[in-house]
C-alpha cells in the first residue's frame, strides 16, 4: 500500500500503539451505530470493523486516507469531508456513539458539536490532548474548570484515562493525551433549553477573575436577585447543580420581562 504522510493543516498524530488501540476500543458499550471520527489508517478501525460493532461509519477530511481506507477496508462505509459539517441525521436516525483519536486543532469543537447532539449521542471514547481532557473532566474550584466542563458533565458521566505518551503515536505530538470514556446521564430535560443554559454558563466564565455579579452584568438583571449570595462567586466555585439553578432563574426573569413589556 502507498505510504501516507501525515498533515500538518489535519493536526494528525496517528496512533501507532496496536495493543493501546485494541484497549480504546474495548471501552465502547453501545456497539449498536459507531461514527469513527478521524480513522487515520485504521488502527482502531480494525478492532472494530466488521465483527465488532454493527453500522460502522468513519469520517475522514485527508481523501489520500480516505483512498487508503478504501482499499484496506472494502465494504466499510467512509464519508469524506469536515467531521464539523457533517449531520450526523442524515446517518443515522436511532440513537449512536462516537469514538475516535481527535484532531488536536479542532477537538473543543467536535465537543461542542456532541453536545448539540447529546440525546442522540449515549456514549463517546475520544482521544484528546490531555490539557483538554482534563479541563473537560475538571471539577468546580479549580483553574482549569469551564464551560466545556459544565456542559459535558451535566448531560455525561466521564472517567478520563492515565496520560498517553508521544511515543505511542507517528509523528509524536509535543503534548501528552488522554481518552475520556463518557456515558450519557438520565438528565434530559434540566429545565432550560440546551442554548440558553450555554450561553448563561459561557457568560458566567467570560471574565473568570470576577465574581457572577460583574460577569453578568451585562444581562441587566434586578438588583434583588444579584444581591443573593451566590453571585458573590466566582464561576469556577459553582457546581453544576448551581449552573442549572442559576439558568433557570435568569431564564425565568428574562421570560417575565418579555411578558410584561
Amino acid at each position: 500500500m502507498t505510504k501516507i504522510k501525515t498533515k500538518k493543516k489535519f493536526g494528525q498524530h496517528f496512533l501507532i500503539n496496536e495493543e493501546l488501540a485494541s484497549d480504546i476500543t474495548k471501552k465502547l458499550i453501545y456497539k449498536d451505530n459507531v461514527i469513527e471520527i478521524g480513522p487515520g489508517k485504521g488502527v482502531l478501525t480494525k478492532n472494530l470493523f466488521p465483527k465488532k460493532v454493527t453500522n460502522l461509519v468513519v469520517s475522514e477530511i485527508d481523501r489520500d486516507l480516505v483512498a487508503y481506507l478504501s482499499l484496506k477496508f472494502p465494504s466499510l462505509k467512509i464519508i469524506s469531508g469536515d467531521i464539523l459539517t457533517l449531520d450526523f441525521n442524515i446517518i443515522y436516525k436511532k440513537k449512536f456513539s462516537i469514538i475516535g483519536n481527535l484532531p488536536y486543532n479542532i477537538s473543543s469543537q467536535i465537543l461542542f458539536k456532541i453536545l448539540d447532539n447529546r440525546d442522540k449521542i449515549v456514549e463517546f471514547v475520544i482521544m484528546l490532548q490531555k490539557e483538554v481532557a482534563e479541563r473537560i473532566c475538571s471539577t468546580y474550584n479549580k483553574k482549569s474548570y469551564g464551560i466545556l466542563s459544565v456542559l459535558t458533565q451535566t448531560y455525561y458521566d466521564l472517567t478520563l484515562s492515565e496520560p498517553i505518551l508521544p511515543y505511542n503515536f507517528d509523528p509524536p505530538p509535543r503534548v501528552d493525551s488522554c481518552v475520556i470514556h463518557a456515558v450519557r446521564n438520565n438528565n434530559i430535560d434540566i429545565g432550560i433549553n440546551y442554548y440558553k443554559f450555554k450561553n448563561i454558563v459561557k457568560n458566567c466564565f467570560q471574565n473568570r477573575r470576577k465574581t457572577l455579579r460583574n460577569s453578568l452584568k451585562n444581562l441587566n438583571l434586578p438588583k434583588e436577585f444579584t444581591s443573593s449570595d451566590i453571585f458573590s462567586s466566582r464561576a469556577e466555585q459553582l457546581k453544576l447543580n448551581d449552573f442549572i439553578w442559576l439558568s433557570k432563574e435568569i431564564n425565568k426573569i428574562n421570560n417575565e420581562v418579555r411578558t410584561n413589556k
